[in-house]
């Protein structure tokens, strides 16, 4: 790997944040193209994806060059991507948004579970969806799509900088997929942002109980001085600021 591996406690600030969250703290540093558009978890459990970026980049397939013969090269790059991804990272592919084809399978996508991989990231179909979906590992596609990848998709380059749904995905960067879809987290923010997204998803939780209890919006999201107040007195944060999302 030629990126940098973030840490256990990096990786941990992440399990269990809601990408909605972290589409608010990476607008604020004025990002708004790191959700990955059009695509929905497949798991039939709510299984949560945080792991760095492993890339595969697809061209639109030409007949000539992908008969289904292709995929007893060893070298094929789709097979050679499920075979390299380091355990603990996810398989971002690059689609074009094209999901009249799967990208992968439920046998690939086994195997990437069996190797420790944490995800599976894809702006094109996914075949064998119903099996996929009863699987450990998370996995996120366009939408179920039965026939194979080479009847539309050419796979051509690894681990180099991609669009997937939309979204600027470079080698290292950290995937986040919930209920939501899924959250690119650029490499060189992700220290930066785990520090602040503790503080401000525990502050959302305060704001939930509150509107549960009856309390108006109003004052409360965003947060007025009074709200601040009590928060603080309710969950002391050692003289640190206290920090809090501006938006939905």
């Amino acid at each position: 790997m030629t990126h940098k591996i973030l840490s256990d406690a990096t990786l941990a600030a992440y399990r269990g944040a809601s990408t909605a969250s972290l589409c608010t703290l990476l607008y604020k540093r004025g990002l708004r193209k790191c959700f990955v558009e059009g695509v929905s978890r497949l798991n039939r459990a709510p299984i949560h994806l945080v792991g760095q970026a492993y890339t595969l980049r697809y061209i639109p397939s030409r007949e000539d060059l992908n008969g289904i013969e292709v995929f007893r090269d060893p070298k094929h790059p789709q097979r050679v991507a499920v075979e390299a991804v380091p355990a603990g990272h996810v398989l971002v592919m690059d689609c074009r948004g094209d999901a009249t084809a799967a990208s992968a399978g439920a046998i690939l996508t086994k195997r990437l579970e069996v190797r420790g991989c944490a995800g599976l990231v894809t702006d094109g179909g996914l075949r064998d969806a119903e099996t996929i979906a009863g699987l450990e590992i998370p996995s996120f596609c366009a939408r179920p799509s039965a026939p194979t990848n080479l009847t539309r998709h050419h796979a051509i380059d690894l681990n180099v900088p991609i669009g997937c749904g939309g979204a600027p995905v470079f080698p290292g960067d950290l995937m986040v997929g919930d209920g939501d879809g899924v959250v690119v987290v650029p490499l060189h923010l992700a220290e930066e942002i785990a520090e602040e997204l503790t503080q401000m998803e525990a502050f959302e939780d305060y704001v939930f109980e509150q509107v549960s209890a009856g309390e108006s919006i109003i004052g409360l999201y965003p947060p007025n001085e009074e709200t601040l107040k009590r928060y603080a007195a309710r969950a002391p944060k050692s003289g640190a600021e206290i920090k809090t999302g501006e938006t939905t």
